[in-house]
């Protein structure tokens, strides 16, 4: 068992190619954990499990792995950084309480940056920076960092100072003991020695900001400082300690993955300054039975509660449910209780997982995270209990995926095992959704993402052998009617012995927006017999389902059927359902049909130098911004958008704000498509449509 207090379950955190893998690989090199330094490059990191991320280098989804450390056990969270997998990172964060957040200050800072320090703040996650690649930065890079930290609006506090830049970058100066690192290139082996003559000046500058900001965290410290009394290295630890967990400092380190260098220093921070399971304090969550406000100490011997923040479909394992353990101890064979499913479930085997592969354990208790192989009815963001002592924790951050496609399969064969494979992946990633359209009748798979996409599809191949095409889903156009007509419906047939015969007047009038369909009839004096008019009603909502102008579903119509006359031999259901078909579509030809498009409601975030583009842009997607509003740097618009001008807004978007603007997206109403484009429209179905038959 873990001694609770040595435990730090850290998360390396930042926007995509930063080189937060590499980190996680030389802080393992340099544990001893591995005997080869991975690379994200060749392929040989630990972290990176699936094919996709290998041949894309970048990391798709968290992975796992721990490491000792001077007595301390370290668990490590390696994190995407790219937006299409934002989502599976933020989840993560309830797993970890401390946090490496990596800048690569060449990179800029993007979007990403700015939403995943926004959700650290949100969760009041402790954190480290730790500048990598500086065998790649500048000189001024500390010009870069303050200009990334202003956009985040972090108080970052230098621990260090870097000597040398790109190819001369060979270590740092430690600022605590004011002693520099001088690395010698050989797997983190550094010498500890004076600080060059050159870089003393900005060194003790450095210090002294260090040391007024720590002081500033704490009256004993502030009233010896101001005191003109040198604080010890003890109480100047302990300070940046406090000031961590509290939120209100951010030390900067400085290094490099490939090179080695102040990778040991990073993980003395990690033990030094980051919270242990115990620092993090109480779990609150809710009694699944009263809903009263319930908590739960990191404590081994309290009542068992985990909370399942992520799933893994593994193909030899089966489905890995990972937790983190918040109280108790958990083990194999042990009775939970699942609040979230009112079941019960027994524990099988445990892993810890290490990278691509799983290590066995018998137990695990607060504090640690573990998976659990092969629970029956357990998902993400599911809470395990015990039952004699139940509680409940909030579940997963939602997100409404932001694209989608339409998957045609390559045969049929390939159909069948669509909707399937689709259920397994997404109870490994909660951002897909799938369904298939009633009326385009094609499948529609919804993402964070084009490469989130592009990446389903490729998993759809290589694991469950079903292949798909992507296109643009069709846009799920409608056809109403703005005036009212009447028509006479008669279908007439004669072809010796028994005919066919039914006649039908009929009244067709607009309903509000969004009112569907209404059937009235008004029939008086037997004009036609009671047992034909649910015929009559049927074959006007067959011809509705094809609609007048572009073969569309016609909606928001009222029908009145008020007059008719039969024939008592010839007469029958069939007769009477194609009468009321001929009738609606004689009179929707008088009714003033036209087409409707689906509206879509975006809220939009940009940084400020980029709304005015956004908002040319919207005005010519024939869009209305409806309001704005201003959050820190960023600016969040409010807008209404034609679907049909929107399908590949996420594209769009990204290379308009470089990467720095986000959206979400939801269906509003119906509006009438304007004349000019209607006529487009209706010539393009009808030439798909003629096609298809001729095909």
């Amino acid at each position: 068992m873990i001694e609770i207090d040595k435990l730090r379950n850290v998360g390396l955190l930042g926007q995509g190619g930063v080189g937060k893998t590499s980190v996680g690989e030389a802080m393992l090199f340099s544990a001893g954990v591995t005997q080869r330094l991975g690379r994200v490059e060749d392929g040989t990191s630990v972290f990176a499990s699936e094919p996709e991320e290998i041949r894309r280098q970048t990391s798709i989804s968290a992975a796992f792995h721990s490491l000792p450390w001077k007595k301390f056990h370290l668990y490590l969270v390696d994190t995407p950084g790219y937006a299409a997998f934002l989502a599976d990172t933020i989840n993560c964060m309830r797993a970890f309480g401390g946090a490496v957040f990596v800048l690569g200050p060449s990179a800029g800072l993007r979007v990403e940056n700015e939403r995943l320090w926004s959700r650290a703040n949100e969760r009041r996650l402790s954190r480290l920076i730790f500048v990598s690649k500086m065998e790649r930065e500048k000189s001024n890079v500390e010009e870069a960092i303050e200009a990334i930290l202003n956009g985040l609006e972090a108080k970052g506090v230098y621990l260090q100072v870097p000597i040398g830049a790109e190819e001369g970058f060979k270590g740092v100066i430690d600022l605590v003991q004011m002693k520099a690192m001088i690395f010698d290139g050989n797997g983190g082996k550094f010498s500890q020695g004076e600080i060059p003559q050159e870089l003393k000046k900005s060194a003790e500058e450095k210090r002294l900001g260090l040391l007024e900001s720590v002081a500033e965290t704490d009256d004993a410290l502030l009233e010896k400082y101001l005191e003109g009394q040198e604080l010890s290295g003890d109480e100047l630890k302990r300070g940046i300690r406090n000031g961590v967990l509290a939120g209100k400092l951010f030390p900067i380190l400085f290094g490099s993955a490939v090179r080695q260098i102040g990778i040991p220093q990073l993980l003395d921070a990690v033990i030094e300054y980051l919270p242990s399971a115990a620092d993090e304090g109480e779990a609150e969550g809710r009694n699944p039975l009263t809903r009263d406000t319930e908590k739960r100490p990191p404590d081994p011997s309290a009542p068992l509660s985990a909370y399942v923040f992520k799933t893994i479909i593994d193909p030899f394992a089966g489905k890995l449910s990972v937790m983190r353990v918040l109280s108790g101890t958990i083990a194999t064979d042990l009775a939970v209780y699942n609040p979230n499913k009112e079941g019960r479930e027994k524990i099988g085997q445990l892993f810890r997982l290490e990278g691509k592969k799983q290590e066995p354990v018998r137990e695990a208790s607060a504090g640690e995270i573990v998976a659990a192989a092969k629970l029956k009815d357990v998902s993400s963001g599911d809470t395990l209990c015990d039952e004699r002592a139940p509680i409940q924790y909030d579940g997963l951050v939602h997100f409404s995926p932001l694209i989608s496609f339409a998957l045609e399969p390559k045969s049929k064969a390939d159909e069948e095992k669509v909707p399937q494979a689709l259920h397994k992946m997404m109870e490994e990633d909660s951002t897909i959704e799938m369904h298939r359209d009633p009326q385009t009748r094609e499948f529609i798979l919804s993402g964070m993402g084009q490469l989130h996409i592009e990446v389903l599809v490729e998993k759809l191949k290589r694991k469950y052998g079903a292949e798909v095409e992507l296109k643009a889903p069709k846009v799920p156009y409608k056809e109403t009617i703005k005036g009212s007509a009447s028509s006479q419906g008669k279908y007439k047939k004669q072809s010796g012995g028994r005919g066919q015969y039914g006649d039908t007047w009929i009244k067709i009038e607009p309903l509000p927006r969004g009112k569907g369909f209404e059937f009235v009839d008004e029939i008086v004096g037997g004009a036609i017999p009671r047992n034909y008019i649910p015929s009559v009603e049927k074959g006007i909502r067959e011809a509705m389902v094809e609609g007048y102008l572009a073969r569309y579903p016609m909606v928001d119509v009222r029908v009145t059927l008020y007059d008719g006359s039969y024939h008592e031999v010839d007469s029958s259901d069939m007769a009477f359902k194609i009468a009321g078909s001929m009738g609606f579509k004689n009179a929707v030809e008088k009714a003033k049909p036209v087409l409707l498009e689906p509206i879509m409601s975006l809220e939009i975030t940009v940084p400020e130098e980029c709304m005015g583009d956004v908002i040319g842009d919207l005005n010519s997607r024939r869009g209305r911004v409806l309001g704005m509003e201003t959050k820190g740097h960023t600016q969040t618009i409010k807008a209404q958008v034609p679907m049909a001008e929107v399908l590949k807004y996420a594209q769009d978007l990204h290379s308009m704000t470089s990467g720095r603007g986000g959206f979400h997206m939801e269906f509003a109403r119906y509006e009438e498509v304007p004349p000019h484009l209607a006529e487009k429209v209706s010539k393009e179905a009808k030439a798909a449509a003629e096609a298809q038959h001729k095909a």
